[in-house]
């Protein structure tokens, strides 16, 4: 039996798999709200922005395979959202339903908290009901519903935000 290990994901080793596992939802679900498939180009960009924001890449393996990964970045660009993050989690398709999700999501509250982050917000199309489920199950709680906020497959989306509250920082500043 092989056993999954909770990894830092880095662009030398980890970005094509993270590619085929964002180009597989793109073309599969609507857990991305993309039409095409992403480029390995667009890899680059991504991890510098990550590295550029002190944003995690939290990954699992299993058998020298990433299996799932995690990460969070700027909920919104104005400086007193500096507190907030927006999560993302995936899974490879091959990996689903066997709470992979679930432990990088923990793995994800866990670099927040120790990152000094107030609040953790999630995206998720309405009817990942997996995905809600598994947020609640962690702590988080419906924040608002934006009806047709995205359009794909043929049909509208309508997009719910779950939050979870951590401490945050010991003493927050209006300073970046």
């Amino acid at each position: 039996m092989s056993t999954a290990t909770i990894i830092q994901c880095s662009y030398e080793q980890h970005a094509d798999q993270i590619l085929d596992i964002f180009n597989d939802a793109i073309a599969t679900s609507t857990a991305l709200f993309d039409y095409k498939p992403r480029q390995a180009e667009s890899m680059i960009g991504w991890f510098e922005a990550k590295a550029a924001g002190n944003f995690p890449v939290i990954g699992m393996e299993q058998d020298g395979q990433l299996v799932g990964f995690a990460s969070y970045g700027t909920f919104r660009a104005w400086p007193a959202y500096q507190y907030t993050v927006e999560h993302s989690v995936y899974v490879h398709k091959a990996h689903r339903g066997k709470g992979i999700g679930k432990q990088l999501t923990k793995a994800i509250i866990e670099a927040a908290d120790k990152q000094g982050v107030r609040t953790l917000i999630a995206g998720i199309e309405a009817c990942n009901q997996g995905s809600i489920a598994l947020h609640e199950a962690l702590g988080f709680e419906h924040c608002g519903t934006i009806k047709d906020a995205g359009y794909k497959f043929g049909r509208w989306l309508d997009l719910v935000f779950y939050q979870k509250v951590l401490d945050g920082p010991a003493s927050p500043s209006e300073v970046l």
